[in-house]
């Protein structure tokens, strides 16, 4: 199916068929061997697609370039991947490779009635638009694998009303597994971290130099790290326990009162040279952020 000009993958029969699988055991959760995809079935077909289904994959032997959103991925050391529904893929150079591994699919509608379908958005690794597979030890791939295989085992029973309990009971485990993982990713990237946080500085620090006619976003540091803002966000808060729009907002504080403090500049003037559209809006973040007024403030040095 064709939407907006692009490849979609809407349910598991589908993404069965695609692959050249025999018909899924589960109407709306699988588990693939990979080994067993002929991508070469419907080569076309892979080169740009959206899958409207939760991925989450153990791949090992991908040497074909695999671009998700706009970023190549990285495949280096990495097994782990996941992505969520409506997320663009493209693999290009699609050659005979040994791909082995396996991959857990599952419809958003088997969440319905169910907690993860709200608390699934909570896992911000499913948002991000980053560009590596995450590495796991022996004994984490063995984790997911056995849930993988805890998850099949289940889909291949007859249904009954404990079924989806079952399942969903899994797929929460699971997740739970790969948030640790990748949080444990962002401790041991630590010197990574600081550099972001370092480069990020000085993209603040040269920004608030220069006269902006509106404030920094974090959409625009992250452009400038390469990064996605989630990812960005994410990486901060493991490192300060700040956010990228906290750290904005730190260092717009800290110019204002190097300003207020030093210049003879209005506080309207201040406003609008740190990029402020309105001057109520930076009088009531400069507020929230140290109890007074930016006039108060500036009158305390006369």
């Amino acid at each position: 199916m064709r939407e907006n000009n692009i490849n979609t993958i809407n349910s598991v029969m589908q993404y069965h068929q695609i692959c050249g699988l025999p018909k899924p055991l589960h109407p709306l959760v699988s588990v693939v061997n990979l080994e067993e995809i002929d991508f070469f079935l419907n080569e076309e077909f892979w080169r740009h697609y959206a899958n409207n289904l939760y991925t989450i994959s153990i791949k090992k032997g991908m040497t074909s370039k695999l671009i998700y959103g706009q970023t190549e991925f990285d495949f280096d050391d990495g097994v782990l991947v996941v992505t969520a529904p409506k997320q663009v893929i493209s693999i290009e150079k699609l050659e005979k490779i040994e791909l082995t591994g396996y991959k857990l699919i599952f419809h958003p509608d088997f969440l319905q009635g169910y907690p993860l379908a709200k608390t699934i958005h909570n896992y911000s690794f499913f948002s991000y638009s980053t560009n590596k597979a995450l590495f796991l030890s022996d004994k984490e791939e063995e984790i997911v694998l056995n849930l993988f295989k805890s998850i099949e085992q289940e889909c291949a029973n007859n249904i009954d009303k404990f079924s989806q309990d079952v399942l969903i009971a899994n797929i929460e485990l699971l997740l739970v597994h790969i948030d640790r993982y990748y949080n444990r990713q962002f401790l041991t990237r630590k010197k990574i971290s600081n550099d972001t946080l370092s480069k990020m500085e000085e993209i603040l620090n040269r920004y608030f130099e220069a006269e902006h006619t509106q404030l920094p976003t974090v959409q625009y540091i992250a452009d400038q790290l390469n990064l996605s803002p989630t990812y960005l966000s994410d990486l901060l808060k493991n490192l300060t326990g700040l956010t990228a729009q906290q750290h904005i907002h730190e260092k717009l504080i800290e110019k204002a009162k190097e300003l207020l403090s030093t210049s003879n500049l209005s506080v309207s003037e201040i406003a609008y040279q740190l990029g402020f559209e309105f001057p109520q809006s930076f009088n009531k973040l400069f507020k929230k952020k140290t109890n007074l007024t930016p006039l108060e403030f500036k009158q305390s040095f006369n």
